[in-house]
Protein backbone atom coordinates (compact mmCIF):
# COMPACT_ATOMS: atom_id res chain seq x y z
CA UNK A 1 0.00 0.00 0.00
CA UNK A 2 0.77 3.13 -0.21
CA UNK A 3 1.26 6.25 2.23
CA UNK A 4 0.39 9.84 0.21
CA UNK A 5 2.34 12.94 0.94
CA UNK A 6 0.79 15.92 -0.14
CA UNK A 7 2.17 19.17 -0.77
CA UNK A 8 0.31 20.81 1.72
CA UNK A 9 1.77 18.49 4.15
CA UNK A 10 -0.50 16.09 5.08
CA UNK A 11 0.09 12.16 5.02
CA UNK A 12 -2.43 10.21 4.17
CA UNK A 13 -2.08 6.03 5.10
CA UNK A 14 -4.92 3.85 5.77
CA UNK A 15 -8.17 5.95 6.83
CA UNK A 16 -5.78 8.13 8.98
CA UNK A 17 -5.00 11.86 8.15
CA UNK A 18 -1.37 13.30 9.45
CA UNK A 19 0.28 16.43 9.30
CA UNK A 20 3.81 16.40 8.43
CA UNK A 21 7.08 17.97 7.50
CA UNK A 22 8.14 18.35 4.24
CA UNK A 23 11.61 20.20 2.72
CA UNK A 24 12.82 23.75 3.35
CA UNK A 25 12.54 24.60 -0.39
CA UNK A 26 9.37 22.58 -0.80
CA UNK A 27 8.74 19.66 -3.19
CA UNK A 28 10.48 18.97 -6.68
CA UNK A 29 11.10 16.20 -9.16
CA UNK A 30 14.69 17.23 -10.25
CA UNK A 31 16.54 16.57 -6.77
CA UNK A 32 19.70 17.78 -6.50
CA UNK A 33 22.22 17.19 -3.48
CA UNK A 34 21.73 19.81 -0.61
CA UNK A 35 18.57 21.69 -2.47
CA UNK A 36 16.21 21.04 0.20
CA UNK A 37 13.57 19.98 -1.81
CA UNK A 38 11.57 16.77 -1.05
CA UNK A 39 11.50 14.32 -3.83
CA UNK A 40 8.11 13.92 -5.64
CA UNK A 41 7.70 9.78 -6.80
CA UNK A 42 6.85 6.59 -5.02
CA UNK A 43 9.61 5.28 -2.43
CA UNK A 44 9.66 1.84 -1.19
CA UNK A 45 9.92 1.56 2.65
CA UNK A 46 13.50 -0.29 3.11
CA UNK A 47 13.72 -0.51 6.65
CA UNK A 48 13.72 1.27 10.09
CA UNK A 49 16.38 2.34 12.72
CA UNK A 50 16.16 3.83 15.92
CA UNK A 51 17.80 4.75 18.95
CA UNK A 52 17.80 1.56 21.68
CA UNK A 53 18.76 3.68 24.20
CA UNK A 54 16.10 6.23 23.54
CA UNK A 55 12.69 4.07 22.45
CA UNK A 56 11.60 3.24 25.84
CA UNK A 57 11.06 7.13 25.95
CA UNK A 58 8.83 6.68 23.61
CA UNK A 59 6.61 3.92 25.44
CA UNK A 60 7.89 1.12 23.19
CA UNK A 61 11.08 -1.17 23.32
CA UNK A 62 11.17 -0.96 20.11
CA UNK A 63 9.20 0.43 16.60
CA UNK A 64 6.49 -2.24 16.11
CA UNK A 65 6.43 -3.14 12.05
CA UNK A 66 6.54 -5.32 9.94
CA UNK A 67 9.36 -3.32 7.70
CA UNK A 68 12.86 -5.01 8.80
CA UNK A 69 14.29 -3.52 11.57
CA UNK A 70 17.66 -2.59 13.32
CA UNK A 71 19.16 -0.35 16.46
CA UNK A 72 21.36 2.08 15.72
CA UNK A 73 24.76 2.54 16.96
CA UNK A 74 26.72 5.50 17.97
CA UNK A 75 29.12 5.12 14.60
CA UNK A 76 26.36 5.30 12.35
CA UNK A 77 26.34 7.54 9.58
CA UNK A 78 24.95 8.25 5.76
CA UNK A 79 27.20 9.89 2.95
CA UNK A 80 26.21 12.40 1.19
CA UNK A 81 29.45 13.18 -0.23
CA UNK A 82 28.21 13.08 -4.61
CA UNK A 83 32.09 11.80 -5.43
CA UNK A 84 32.07 8.97 -3.19
CA UNK A 85 31.39 5.45 -3.95
CA UNK A 86 29.49 4.78 -0.72
CA UNK A 87 27.19 8.10 -1.68
CA UNK A 88 23.75 7.54 -0.36
CA UNK A 89 24.82 4.58 1.76
CA UNK A 90 25.26 3.88 5.58
CA UNK A 91 28.82 4.45 5.81
CA UNK A 92 30.94 3.77 9.62
CA UNK A 93 32.03 6.43 11.49
CA UNK A 94 34.93 7.93 11.71
CA UNK A 95 34.55 8.63 7.74
CA UNK A 96 36.66 11.46 6.10
CA UNK A 97 34.27 12.58 3.40
CA UNK A 98 31.19 14.55 3.71
CA UNK A 99 28.21 12.60 5.89
CA UNK A 100 25.95 12.75 8.10
CA UNK A 101 25.62 11.15 11.54
CA UNK A 102 22.35 9.06 12.54
CA UNK A 103 23.40 9.30 16.15
CA UNK A 104 22.01 12.59 16.96
CA UNK A 105 22.02 14.70 20.03
CA UNK A 106 18.15 15.84 19.27
CA UNK A 107 15.49 13.38 19.10
CA UNK A 108 14.94 13.44 15.09
CA UNK A 109 16.91 10.22 14.26
CA UNK A 110 15.39 8.19 17.35
CA UNK A 111 13.19 6.76 14.71
CA UNK A 112 14.54 7.18 11.57
CA UNK A 113 12.65 4.90 8.09
CA UNK A 114 14.91 4.24 4.77
CA UNK A 115 13.46 4.89 1.86
CA UNK A 116 14.66 3.48 -1.41
CA UNK A 117 15.03 6.83 -2.99
CA UNK A 118 18.34 7.35 -5.23
CA UNK A 119 19.91 3.88 -4.39
CA UNK A 120 19.30 1.36 -6.85
CA UNK A 121 22.23 2.73 -7.90
CA UNK A 122 22.68 5.79 -6.42
CA UNK A 123 23.16 8.61 -9.03
CA UNK A 124 25.83 11.18 -7.66
CA UNK A 125 24.49 14.62 -6.90
CA UNK A 126 21.33 12.87 -6.84
CA UNK A 127 20.22 13.38 -3.78
CA UNK A 128 20.91 11.22 -0.11
CA UNK A 129 19.63 10.76 3.16
CA UNK A 130 15.95 10.99 2.36
CA UNK A 131 14.25 9.17 5.68
CA UNK A 132 10.67 9.59 7.34
CA UNK A 133 11.85 10.58 10.59
CA UNK A 134 10.69 12.55 13.43
CA UNK A 135 9.43 15.91 13.21
CA UNK A 136 11.00 18.93 14.66
CA UNK A 137 9.13 20.49 17.23
CA UNK A 138 6.70 22.52 15.25
CA UNK A 139 7.43 20.80 12.62
CA UNK A 140 9.86 23.05 11.15
CA UNK A 141 11.47 22.26 7.87
CA UNK A 142 13.67 19.68 6.92
CA UNK A 143 16.38 19.16 4.35
CA UNK A 144 14.38 17.17 2.11
CA UNK A 145 13.01 14.61 4.74
CA UNK A 146 9.48 13.77 5.33
CA UNK A 147 8.24 13.95 9.18
CA UNK A 148 5.71 13.23 11.58
CA UNK A 149 4.96 13.52 14.94
CA UNK A 150 6.74 10.64 16.92
CA UNK A 151 3.21 9.66 18.20
CA UNK A 152 1.82 9.12 14.79
CA UNK A 153 5.60 7.78 13.11
CA UNK A 154 4.68 4.53 15.26
CA UNK A 155 1.11 4.21 14.84
CA UNK A 156 2.03 4.49 10.88
CA UNK A 157 5.04 2.18 11.18
CA UNK A 158 2.83 -0.51 13.34
CA UNK A 159 0.55 -1.09 10.26
CA UNK A 160 3.67 -0.53 7.45
CA UNK A 161 5.13 -4.11 5.95
CA UNK A 162 7.37 -5.20 3.11
CA UNK A 163 6.24 -3.19 -0.56
CA UNK A 164 4.49 -0.54 1.38
CA UNK A 165 6.18 2.90 0.00
CA UNK A 166 5.94 6.22 0.81
CA UNK A 167 4.62 8.60 -2.81
CA UNK A 168 5.01 12.27 -2.51
CA UNK A 169 2.62 14.13 -5.06
CA UNK A 170 3.04 18.01 -5.69
CA UNK A 171 -1.36 18.21 -5.27
CA UNK A 172 -2.36 19.34 -2.25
Amino acid sequence: MDITVFADKRLTWRDRTYRCALGRSGLGAEKIEGDGLTPVGCFDLRRVLYRPDRIANYGVAKPETRLPICPLSPNDGWCDNPDHQHYNQPITRPFGPSHEALWRDDALYDIIVIMGYNDDPPVPGAGSAIFLHIAHPGYGPTEGCVTLAVADLLEVLASCGPGDRLCVTSAS
